[in-house]
């Protein structure tokens, strides 16, 4: 993975939301988990657009899922973090311990 390759904040939300997910990774479910664990009201544009970066930067990668009668058909992307999407994670959560560690005091 690349050195530039920083999470921000939404960024690291998706991913472990996904993670979270696991084979349920579609957009909806996401969006809802968001919501529900993070307090995010999510578009599904702008789910869409942080999702077509991330795959950009190598973090999620998706599967096209057949379409299934309750959805009349229509396919859906099933979306997972990569290998790299993890490395990135690891990274950010030890830089943030990092910055945490020691302000305990200062943040009661």
């Amino acid at each position: 993975m690349p050195k530039s390759v920083f999470l921000g904040e939404f960024e690291q939300l998706v991913l472990l939301s996904l993670l979270r997910l696991g084979d349920e990774g579609y957009a909806l479910p996401l969006r809802q988990a968001l919501n529900a664990v993070a307090g995010r009201k999510v578009s599904r544009g702008a789910l869409y657009r942080t999702l077509e970066r991330m795959e950009q930067k190598g973090l999620v990668a998706w599967e096209l899922e057949e379409g299934i009668q309750n959805r009349g058909g229509h396919a859906r992307r099933c979306y997972r973090v990569t290998d790299e999407g993890i490395v990135a994670l690891r990274a950010s959560r030890n830089a943030l311990l990092g910055l945490w560690d020691g302000l305990e005091e200062v943040l009661k």
